[in-house]
């Protein structure tokens, strides 16, 4: 099995400009106008633009919000360096919603992008998730 990460954005051109600065992306295929694969990632990350107030899906009722939302689905991004991870986001453009803690497991701040996709930058200890894991 392959995953492949989605990102719905309301502008092309703003968004590119946002991935590419915010992490070490660089860009792969462009797919027309409304589409840009992001290279660097353990899995393939693509831009899509979908217009605001564009349905969901094919036949729901949901429409695109491009406010900050939440979805029970978001992207941690996984980087050797969290502070320096997120000061690179930041002047990127990113939004800082929940400050940089450091845990057992490691540290991890809460942030999302300019269009209301919620991530979180994570750094590992050496012991990671096992640090908290039971039956480990």
């Amino acid at each position: 099995m392959e995953l492949l990460v989605n990102i719905d954005v309301p502008d092309f051109e703003a968004a590119r400009r946002f991935y590419l600065a915010a992490f070490p992306f660089t860009e792969g295929r462009r797919f027309g106008e409304g589409g840009l694969e992001l290279l660097g990632a353990s899995a393939r990350v693509y831009l899509l633009v979908k217009p605001a107030g564009s349905r969901a899906t094919p036949g729901g009722e949901a429409v695109r919000s491009y406010d900050r939302h939440w979805t029970p689905v978001h992207l941690d991004l996984v980087v050797e360096d969290v502070e320096a991870a997120l000061a690179r986001a930041l002047e990127a453009g990113a939004i800082l919603e929940s400050p940089l803690r450091r845990e057992v497991w490691g540290s991890i701040a809460g942030l999302a992008d300019p269009f209301g996709n919620g991530f979180c930058l994570i750094a590992f200890t050496a012991a990671g998730y096992d640090a908290v894991a039971s039956g480990a």
